[in-house]
């Protein structure tokens, strides 16, 4: 099995047998033993290229899986006769920062033995720690499709034009293109929010650049705080700005053709045998956060 992975990461039988310092032929023995004992081929052979078959990717994804919960096995091995938990899970950099935390210190009062590390990334980085058994579930900006990943939507979060209270434009706003005149205040590139703006300015044939000019700032604080202080307008999602808008030091910008909304996803691996415990925790922080939007402030 071992082999097998070796071969699937390298996708080349000499490379393997390279890493696992074995013969080449050692490497295709192994090879055709697991396909005789699964009774089907896993590599489809074209020259020297190979491919996984169907089989193939099968028994690599529930090898993926079974490696992964072999590091979750031994850190609860190593936490049993104790009264200690450890969660791990990663999230986006504005959910971490405006709309977990909520959830999270009701699950944290409700859990008092429960260690926590959260960690933050984009969402593809997200999905890699996912399935290098890094962490044990994510909550990320929309969905990735993949068929070996659980998910729940938390939340259908609005995104928004925003600007500081009383901000004067270049000129009279009605539309999106109304706006290039302003100073742009965006996330680097490869963030969500970054993407979601892109995607969307694609679609009127408009970029980033066409706006006249532009900050970008590797922080959501950072581009809030700018826009509390009318250094330019910004899109983000009304997480970010919640408090700010009812307290009327912002306001969303009326244009016509700007309405957008986006998913709030948790996402593991459904493949893993902690994958019914995973949703567990996940249907519970979900459902921590409906009764804090509802609970009196």
């Amino acid at each position: 099995m071992e082999t097998f992975l070796s071969v699937c990461q390298h996708m080349s039988f000499t490379a393997a047998s390279e890493e696992l310092h074995i013969t080449q032929p050692a490497v295709s023995q192994h090879i055709r033993f697991l396909e005789k004992h699964y009774g089907c081929p896993l590599f489809l052979r074209d020259g020297k290229r190979i491919s996984l078959t169907p089989a193939g990717q099968v028994l690599l994804d529930t090898m993926n899986s079974l490696q992964n919960d072999h590091k979750t096995l031994m850190r609860r091995m190593q936490e049993a006769g104790s009264e200690q938990k450890t969660l791990t899970f990663g999230v986006t950099l504005t959910i971490g920062e405006y709309a977990i935390l909520p959830a999270l210190a009701s699950y944290l009062k409700s859990h008092p033995d429960t260690n926590i590390y959260v960690r933050y990334g984009n969402t593809h980085t997200l999905v890699d720690l996912l399935h290098q058994g890094e962490i044990d579930f994510a909550l990320v900006e929309g969905y990735v499709p993949s068929e070996d990943l659980g998910t729940l939507v938390d939340r259908v979060e609005p995104y928004l034009p925003v600007c500081a209270k009383g901000h004067v434009f270049q000129k009279p706003v009605s539309t999106l293109r109304d706006l290039l005149g302003e100073r742009l205040l965006i996330r680097e590139p490869g963030s969500g929010t970054r993407d979601i703006l892109e995607k969307y300015l694609s679609l009127f044939n408009l970029s980033i650049d066409d706006f006249s000019h532009y900050a970008e700032v590797e922080s959501i604080h950072s581009i809030v705080g700018l826009l509390q202080r009318d250094c330019g307008i910004t899109f983000l999602y009304e997480a970010a700005v919640h408090e700010l808008l009812e307290q009327g030091l912002v306001e969303v910008i009326p244009i016509s053709d700007f309405q957008m909304h986006h998913e709030f996803t948790f996402l593991w691996d459904k493949n893993s045998c902690f994958a019914p415990e995973y949703q567990e925790i996940c249907r519970q922080l979900h459902s921590r956060a409906k009764l804090d939007a509802f609970s009196p402030q």
